[in-house]
């Protein structure tokens, strides 16, 4: 089986009460429940309002740490609630490594609803990523696996697409992905990113309107076509023309051609890696079918 990364340091509430106790005493009262244990990190709902967000491996050290840098900033612009940082946390004998209490953003996860359902979220996103894109100042990393040039992640596309097994529309696949890399390449500014902005971090309104955006750990500096990418994992054809439709110029044809392929990519990292996570797995399915679609 295809398994998401193994944790280096598991997380028990235990060590994020120590955590909690000794670094914020104020908030030691208040009742905590894991709610997500993703590749990257596990989070834990802090009474009503606040989550704590801690790093399961090594890897997505960093990526805490560029969260507390650049989400206060992108909340400033953001027309719906992010996860901003209230808290710094520092490493202890019981926790190696840097940590974060956040404000909890509520609303229902996309990756919940039928894809019918994430329609009225698309306008909303499309004002978010609008907000979201705008020169990246000196120093905002550059993640070499996220809004980097397509060819930059050539060789292992075409290891995924290699088995047949778990692909067997491959062939269709490979059209698709040699016409996203033989689109230009992004020659404007590197751009403030998401970077990994897909629909289990897309969170809905009562209303199926766009809730809130969530999990920023891949935070960084490219081309945005890596976020537009989003319009494949979220939306089927007629919403996603809808989605499009909302940048009106702004975005050029040749950067929706990379968004595709950059959906291409990340529905394969999905369906070869999420054997053991169902909810991941259907994203990457219901993307790839999107892609294949146009």
């Amino acid at each position: 089986m295809a398994r998401m990364p193994p944790a280096t340091a598991e997380v028990s509430p235990a060590v994020v009460h120590a955590l909690i106790r000794d670094q914020r005493p104020d908030l030691a009262s208040r009742p905590l429940v894991r709610v997500a244990n993703g590749w990257d990190n596990a989070t834990f709902r802090l009474g009503d309002d606040l989550a704590v967000r801690l790093p399961r491996r090594d890897e997505a050290v960093p990526l805490i740490v560029h969260e507390q840098q650049y989400l206060p900033g992108i909340a400033r612009r953001s027309p719906v609630p992010i996860p901003v940082p209230v808290h710094a946390g520092q490493p202890t004998s019981d926790f190696p490594w840097p940590w974060s209490i956040v404000r909890w953003v509520s609303g229902t996860p996309a990756v919940d609803a039928a894809p019918a359902d994430r329609a009225p979220a698309g306008d909303g996103l499309a004002a978010f990523l609008s907000a979201l894109h705008v020169p990246a100042e000196a120093g905002v990393p550059v993640n070499p696996v996220r809004g980097v040039p397509l060819m930059d992640r050539n060789a292992v596309v075409l290891e995924r697409l290699a088995d047949r097994d778990r692909y067997p529309q491959s062939a269709g696949l490979m059209a698709v992905w040699a016409q996203a890399c033989a689109a230009p390449v992004w020659d404007g500014p590197a751009m403030m990113l998401h970077g990994d902005l897909h629909p289990a971090n897309i969170l809905l309104a009562a209303d199926g309107s766009l809730g809130g955006v969530i999990d920023f750990g891949d935070v960084g500096a490219g081309d945005p076509a890596v976020d537009l990418a989003v319009g494949w994992l979220m939306f089927d054809a007629g919403a996603r023309r809808r989605f499009i439709g909302a940048f009106g110029s702004s975005v050029d044809r040749d950067t929706w051609t990379r968004a595709r392929g950059w959906a291409l990519v990340l529905s394969t990292a999905m369906l070869s890696n999420s054997d053991d996570n169902p909810p991941m797995f259907s994203v990457g399915e219901f993307g790839l079918r999107q892609v294949l679609a146009g």
